[in-house]
């Protein structure tokens, strides 16, 4: 009894801390100028990380009511050859994609549609496919080489339009060479 007794009493009692006086504002941010001074800003990337999907601002009237199911010509900005992933994916996903390591649950053919009946096509099988509880799919859009304008695969860019603009779409980018290459596409997709 007399050892309990005898620890009770060596215990340290409670410090109390003084109150914190703050310096004013104007001298926090001088302080915190004078710390900054010397600060470089850092040089972009090397590796070329993923850029995040910006939705473009309208410039015209016309560009907001086009749809993505309209058969216009290409948007000035065309980002139809550039890879996509929705925020939060990474670019280890991506390049899985890529490689072709994930296992391809189904295929789309796009071949002889025009850009409203491929967007359709692809909404719908979408849909299904997401039913169906594929995590990958391919879609063969083409890569326009006998397309009647003659400079880009309208197919391939709306599709594109539509894919970046579905939220159950995480990723996608282009097939490898053995299942289409440019003229393909893999979808990476939201279970």
């Amino acid at each position: 009894m007399l050892n309990t007794i005898a620890r009770v009493s060596k215990r340290e009692p409670k410090k109390h801390h003084a109150p914190v006086h703050h310096r004013n504002d104007a001298a926090d941010a001088e302080a915190f100028a004078r710390e900054m001074a010397d600060v470089v800003r850092l040089t972009p990337d090397p590796r070329g990380r993923i850029r995040r999907s910006r939705v473009p601002a309208p410039s015209s009237p016309s560009s907001r009511s086009r749809s993505p199911h309209s058969a216009a010509t290409p948007l000035p900005d065309d980002r139809s050859n550039e890879d996509f992933a929705a925020p939060g994916v990474g670019r280890r996903e991506l390049r899985k994609l890529k490689r072709g390591e994930y296992k391809v649950g189904d295929r789309r053919d796009l071949h002889g549609m025009i850009a409203a009946e491929a967007c359709a096509s692809v909404q719908r099988f979408i849909a299904n496919s997401r039913h169906r509880r594929y995590r990958c799919v391919c879609i063969v859009h083409g890569r326009g080489l006998h397309s009647a304008t003659g400079t880009a695969s309208v197919v391939k860019t709306r599709v594109r339009e539509y894919l970046r603009a579905n939220p159950v779409v995480l990723a996608f980018a282009d097939a490898p060479p053995s299942d289409g290459g440019a003229g393909a596409v893999y979808v990476l997709l939201r279970t």
